[in-house]
């Protein structure tokens, strides 16, 4: 372990994903310190930040934060200006991760398969897609600020809703299997069937139990090896590395839409990285040495 140094674990920070990270970064925390690493916890921001880095004299981050400042690019790139090594993505990747809009033109010129979607300039344009639609904000994970609208009459609520967060999208619902990739160094993880408790694996169904998960997800083997070639393709093209996870959703033809990368995914009991890494006979413990491996890179 002391080939790590001492490590500072990123969490909290001020997204709307705080709370999650908070959780995240504590379960971390715990088993490096149960593994006998170095490790401290910091929720702090900017020059905080820095500051704390300074005087803990840290050698390394395992950043645990998500959303906007500590998944799109941003911390990474504070984390690089001041020479600190880091887990994950680089600072290209994080945010090409974040702007769905950026991620789904890279997406298209691989010709990969994707939902449909029009980039809003106002409460009712919705281009010429057909209801239900999902309105989203182009730069939140945690499916934070979706929406699933039925009607032009209930626009303008999702519309306000995912404008707050920035630019909006309506991209065409595809009804099927919400089905995850996780990706860990040169690892694939086994796919996770998710059987939301709610209508879609929004926020709520995702920081809550209720939720089931299915992993192995029961998708035939040949499935299997399409589902993570996608991811695997999908993480490259944004140059995603160090870890990740691909979110899909498999309509009744068995097509797969890509939907999502996350790039700092949580890790808490109810994420999905740790559930695949469990299916693929990694501890919780293995999987946090995995990840913070990637910094040493």
């Amino acid at each position: 372990m002391e080939r790590f140094g001492k490590i500072a674990v990123l969490y909290g920070g001020t997204s709307a994903e705080r709370e999650v990270s908070l959780d995240s970064g504590q379960a971390v925390l715990e088993s490096l310190l149960r593994q006998g690493v170095n490790a401290i916890g910091i929720d702090a921001t900017g020059f905080s930040l820095l500051d704390r880095l300074k005087d803990e004299k840290v050698d390394r981050c395992l950043i645990m934060f998500h959303g906007t400042y500590g998944e799109d690019g941003i911390i990474q790139g504070l984390l690089e200006g001041v020479n600190m090594p880091y887990s994950g993505c680089g600072i290209l990747a994080s945010a090409l991760g974040m702007d769905k809009l950026a991620s789904k033109r890279i997406w298209q010129s691989l010709a990969l398969t994707l939902p449909v979607y029009h980039l809003m300039q106002h409460e009712l344009d919705y281009g010429q897609l057909t209801f239900p639609l999902a309105i989203k904000p182009h730069n939140q994970g945690s499916s934070v600020g979706i929406s699933k609208v039925l009607t032009v009459e209930e626009l303008p609520v999702a519309y306000q809703l995912a404008k707050q967060y920035g630019e909006v999208i309506a991209e065409e619902w595809i009804v099927g299997k919400e089905l995850t990739v996780g990706i860990v160094g040169q690892e694939i993880l086994p796919s996770i069937w998710i059987e939301p408790a709610r209508e879609f694996y929004d926020y709520t169904a995702k920081c809550r139990a209720g939720t089931t998960y299915h992993c192995p997800s029961g998708l035939s083997l040949d499935k299997e090896q399409e589902i993570q070639q996608l991811a695997w393709m999908a993480f490259q093209s944004l140059d995603g590395s160090g870890w990740g996870r691909v979110d899909f959703i498999m309509d009744e033809k068995a097509t797969l839409y890509l939907i999502e990368v996350n790039t700092v995914p949580g890790m808490t009991e109810l994420s999905l990285v740790p559930k695949a890494a469990r299916a693929k006979g990694w501890s919780y413990d293995a999987l946090v040495l995995n990840i913070l491996e990637s910094s040493l890179s």
